[in-house]
């Protein structure tokens, strides 16, 4: 399947995002040609601080307008679909549900019945649902598995369950779409510019462009993934979906099996980042608030061992190879 994107006609929803734009990034290099929905203009974004915009067509526009839709996957005849635009931090969720699943719920069945109305040739849809669709599950029942019944909680994961839901019902028997639906661990590197999110906000505490207010008392655990093995998995599936039909309607978790304690993640970016000196004042005067964590699940851990199955894909950057990445970009994009 050499050469397999070269001219294909390729929609992202959410293409200014961290992931979004990433994935654009791939997909010119290899050929494709990209088009992306935009709400909002950030010039600050890593869409634009890489130039991605100059080698893509940005639509201004919101997911939940299902004419804009339509219009767009006819009009340019699109053949392959990502749906990464969704209001992502767990804060904002939890202060304006409302808004959160307008984007989350209703934007995902947007999306899905204009392609089903419209009927056009689209050959993979990627749904990006998340780990927190799952809500909390006792430890000795992790790593989440496919089969797991969803029972969020706290908006943001109640939006991203509703998504997948929805989802699940446009890849079936009746309606048939050609979709496979990704539940992945959190998501880092190069590009993440939701300052709220924890790995940026350390690293550019750690750069001394702000100051770190541990918001949780960091006890919790989390997996993560390095931007690229992602990018490089989404790539693979919907070149994969587009041939092989029994992928169709399949859901896929994807993380390293490996979760890390928050607390010790924060330490580990400071002293990447630091001198000697100037770690060990940070180690001395950090203080974590001893409230327990509101809104946030305690201990979330995903395998990949379906899709390695299905794939022949396994994450390729450790957590300290990818923060060492990470820490390299935000100091040539936090200087501009």
């Amino acid at each position: 399947m050499k050469g397999f994107w070269k001219k294909r006609k390729v929609l992202i929803t959410g293409i200014n995002g961290f992931v979004g734009a990433n994935l654009a990034k791939s997909l010119v290099h290899q050929g494709a040609s990209v088009y992306g929905l935009i709400r909002n203009y950030n010039p600050y974004s890593f869409l634009y601080f890489e130039k991605i915009n100059k080698k893509t067509t940005l639509i201004n526009g919101d997911i939940t307008d299902f004419n804009l839709i339509k219009r767009i996957i006819v009009e340019e005849g699109i053949q392959h679909v990502f749906h990464l635009a969704a209001q992502v931090e767990v804060g904002t969720a939890l202060e304006y549900p409302y808004l959160t699943w307008e984007s989350n719920i209703r934007g995902t069945y947007t999306l899905l019945e204009a392609i089903r109305e419209v009927e056009m040739n689209v050959k993979s849809i990627i749904i990006a649902s998340s780990d927190k669709a799952y809500g909390s599950y006792p430890v000795e029942q992790l790593p989440y598995k496919e089969s797991y019944p969803l029972k969020p909680e706290y908006p943001y994961d109640v939006s991203k369950a509703c998504g997948d839901l929805i989802a699940q019902t446009y890849c079936s028997k009746e309606i048939n779409l050609p979709v496979i639906i990704t539940r992945f661990a959190n998501i880092y590197g190069p590009g993440q510019l939701n300052f709220s999110a924890l790995v940026p906000d350390c690293i550019r505490s750690a750069l001394g462009h702000s100051t770190f207010i541990p918001r949780t008392n960091g006890e919790h655990h989390r997996d993560f993934l390095f931007i690229n093995d992602v990018v490089d998995l989404y790539v693979l599936m919907a070149k994969k979906l587009s041939n092989d039909k029994s992928l169709n309607g399949q859901i896929f978790n994807a993380g390293s099996n490996d979760p890390i304690h928050i607390k010790s993640l924060i330490i580990k970016i400071f002293k990447l980042v630091m001198d000697p000196e100037a770690f060990t004042n940070f180690k001395r005067n950090i203080k974590f608030p001893n409230s327990k964590i509101h809104g946030e699940i305690l201990f979330q851990q995903m395998d990949f061992k379906k899709i390695s199955n299905s794939f022949k894909w396994s994450p390729q950057t450790q957590i300290n190879e990818g923060i060492k990445l990470s820490i390299e970009w935000y100091k040539k994009f936090l200087i501009n």
